[in-house]
């Protein structure tokens, strides 16, 4: 087909609600290959506006064609997750990609004191990102040198946190959720999480419902996007 009738050449905005184990980059690579096949095209840019880890599901908005150029428009916007926190436990990367490292007691861990502790998590705060993570030090991803075993320093950034609120208590699970600023890392305030209470934590489960404006609830699972792309005209819009 020609790129003038082809609507994500001209630039679209997907929402995708990722699923579990899949990276954002797979994602990406799928939903490229899905509008080169449907269209019959060899080049088609494609790129999301802000990673999810592997282990985490959500809302991924992912910009096509000249859509990609507002990327770091959509970036920039707030963040909400859903998830939960496991007290009594470390992780060397904060969540479940790794093995338990270190276990605690949780005889003195109280409903109030974890709500009370939600409040030295708001506002201007400063967290290092987690050693298993994909920035860049060095010219060498963080997750690379964690695997090699090799030791680095890791410098604290200010994020922000407009909101962090517990949806639920089960001891050893803490449900919450949290409204934030790009570039915040919810394992790094699982695990600080777990330090202010003088105890452990590691997050086992995120979601992210909102970006912006932009809601999960609004978003198509892969399949969903796969058959809509089967049964869509060529002229159909598909931004938001």
């Amino acid at each position: 087909m020609q790129e003038n009738n082809n609507p994500y050449q001209q630039g679209q905005v997907i929402l995708i609600d990722k699923p579990l184990e899949w990276t954002s980059f797979q994602v990406v690579n799928k939903v490229r290959w899905l509008i080169r096949k449907a269209y019959g095209i060899k080049k088609i840019k494609v790129g999301h506006a802000g990673t999810l880890d592997p282990l985490a599901s959500g809302l991924l908005i992912l910009c096509t064609g000249k859509q990609t150029k507002n990327i770091s428009t959509y970036q920039a916007q707030q963040k909400e997750y859903t998830g939960t926190i496991r007290l009594g436990a470390t992780t060397p990367s904060y969540d479940l990609e790794t093995q338990v490292d270190q276990e605690f007691a949780l005889d003195d861990i109280t409903e109030e004191r974890v709500r009370e502790t939600t409040q030295h998590f708001t506002g201007r705060i400063l967290q290092k990102p987690p050693i298993f993570s994909a920035i860049k030090k060095d010219g060498k991803r963080l997750y690379e040198l964690a695997r090699a075993g090799e030791e680095t320093e890791i410098q604290a950034r200010e994020v922000v946190v407009h909101e962090f609120e517990i949806t639920n208590f089960q001891l050893p699970d803490v449900h919450f959720k949290i409204r934030c600023s790009k570039g915040t890392y919810i394992r790094s305030i699982a695990h600080d999480f777990g330090q202010a209470l003088n105890n452990g934590g590691h997050l086992t489960a995120l979601r992210r419902t909102a970006i912006g404006d932009f809601k999960v609830e609004k978003a198509m699972e892969i399949a969903e996007f796969e058959a809509k792309l089967s049964n869509a005209d060529p002229d159909e819009q598909l931004a938001e």
